[in-house]
C-alpha cells in the first residue's frame, strides 16, 4: 500500500467520523426543539396552591360624587296652627331632643275658649235630654205621654250625644290645659325647623309651619348626579359614604330612587339613598362624598388583585394548562374596582389561574 493510499483512507475514516457527530449533534438539536420547555410543578405542589377561575361579569366603574344629608320625609312632620291667637311660651331651640306628647308651646287662643265652652255645653245637653228621655220612657209607659213624645225625646238625646262627640274630638285634637292651647309633638325626634318665638300672633290659616320635628334614627343622602354620570348610575347600586365630621366611617346603602328631572339651580339630578343612622350621626344639611359602584356597560373577565404578579411596568398572571402544567401570561388591565381587576386583553373567562405564591411560580418561569 503506498503512502498516498494511506492517506486516502485516514482522510475518509475522519470524515465519517465527523459527519457521525455531526448527525448525532443535529438528532440531539431536535430532540430539545421538540421537548416541552413549559415549567411542570408536582401535583402535591399544585394541590397546595389557591387557584381561581376567571370571571366574566358586567364592570363597574367607581364614581366620587357629592351630596347632602337630609331627613327621611316618612319619619318627619310639620306642625301648623290649628287655631289663632298669640303664643306665649316656647319650650324648644332648634336642635332640641322632642319625645312624643312633649308641649313645644302654649298659646292664648280665643278660638280655643269657644271649642271649650262648646265641649262643656254639649255634655250638660247631654245629661239634659237623657233625663227628659228616661222620664218620657216612663210616662209612656204609664200612659202620660203619647208615642210622639218618646220618639221626640230619643232625638233630641241622639242629637245632643252627637254634637258631644263632635266637640269631644275637636277638644282631643287642640290639646289645651288652664294654661291654654298647647303645641304638641306627634313623633319623638328633634326639632329641625323652627318659625315661632313667645309673642308672636299666628293664624290657623298661615302657610308657614311653626316647628318640624324629624325622626333621625333613618335619613336620606341626596346625591348630586351630573348629565356626564347620569347613565352610569342605576337604583339597586350599591354606595359608601363619607363625611368631613366623621372621615374614618363609612356609611353603607343602595340607591333607591332617581329623579326624572334635573335642578334647576345646579343642573344635576338628584339620586337618593336611605340609611340606617345608629346614634343619630348624621345631622341634616352635612356635606357628603359618595362613592358609588356603577355598571360601565362593558363585559369584561375579571380576577382578584391578589393573584397579579407586577413586573417591569407590566402585569402578569400565572395561567394553569392542564394536569402540573403552567405558564407566565401577559395580560392588560382595563380597570380596578376595590379587589376585582377587569381584564382587556391576556385571558378569558373559564381560564385558571394560580391565586397564591404566584411571584415565586414567575421568578422560577422567568429563569
Amino acid at each position: 500500500m503506498t503512502m498516498y493510499t494511506k492517506y486516502k483512507i485516514i482522510t475518509l475514516a475522519a470524515a465519517f467520523i465527523l459527519g457521525g457527530f455531526s448527525l448525532q449533534s443535529c438528532h440531539h438539536a431536535d430532540e430539545n426543539q421538540e421537548k416541552d420547555t413549559r415549567f411542570e410543578v408536582t401535583d402535591s405542589l399544585l394541590n397546595s396552591l389557591i387557584t381561581d377561575t376567571v370571571k366574566e361579569a358586567s364592570a363597574l366603574t367607581q364614581l366620587t360624587l357629592t351630596g347632602n344629608i337630609a331627613p327621611d320625609e316618612n319619619k318627619m312632620v310639620k306642625i301648623f296652627p290649628l287655631v289663632s291667637g298669640v303664643v306665649q311660651n316656647v319650650n324648644v331651640q332648634l336642635g332640641d331632643v322632642v319625645h312624643k306628647g312633649q308641649t313645644l308651646a302654649i298659646m292664648k287662643s280665643a278660638e280655643m275658649a269657644g271649642f271649650t265652652k262648646d265641649f262643656i255645653s254639649s255634655e250638660a245637653d247631654i245629661r239634659n235630654t237623657r233625663r227628659i228621655m228616661e222620664s218620657t220612657q216612663d210616662m209612656y209607659k204609664s200612659g202620660l205621654a203619647s208615642q210622639k213624645d218618646l220618639e221626640q225625646a230619643q232625638s233630641d238625646y241622639q242629637k245632643a250625644e252627637a254634637e258631644g262627640k263632635r266637640a269631644g274630638t275637636v277638644i282631643s285634637i287642640n290639646k289645651s290645659s288652664t294654661n291654654g292651647y298647647e303645641v304638641r309633638s306627634p313623633l319623638s325626634g328633634f326639632v329641625v325647623d323652627k318659625n315661632v318665638t313667645s309673642n308672636t300672633q299666628v293664624r290657623a290659616d298661615n302657610s308657614q309651619n311653626l316647628f318640624t320635628i324629624a325622626d333621625l334614627s333613618t335619613v336620606y343622602v341626596l346625591v348630586n348626579v351630573y348629565e356626564s354620570d347620569i347613565s352610569k348610575i342605576q337604583t339597586g347600586d350599591p354606595v359608601k359614604i363619607t363625611t368631613l365630621s366623621y372621615p374614618n366611617k363609612e356609611f353603607d346603602g343602595k340607591i333607591d330612587r332617581i329623579d326624572n328631572m334635573l335642578d334647576p339651580d345646579n343642573k344635576a339630578m338628584h339620586a337618593r339613598v336611605t340609611i340606617q343612622n345608629p346614634g343619630n350621626l348624621l345631622k341634616p344639611g352635612m356635606f357628603a362624598n359618595i362613592g358609588i359602584k356603577a355598571k360601565s356597560g362593558e363585559d369584561l373577565p375579571f380576577i382578584p388583585t391578589s393573584a397579579l404578579v407586577f413586573d417591569n411596568d407590566k402585569n402578569y398572571v400565572i395561567v394553569i394548562d392542564g394536569k402540573a402544567k403552567v405558564h407566565i401570561q401577559p395580560i392588560e388591565i382595563a380597570k380596578t374596582v376595590e379587589d376585582r381587576a377587569y381584564i382587556r386583553k391576556g385571558i378569558k373567562a373559564g381560564d385558571r389561574i394560580v391565586g397564591s405564591r404566584q411571584v415565586y411560580l414567575y421568578e422560577s418561569l422567568k429563569d
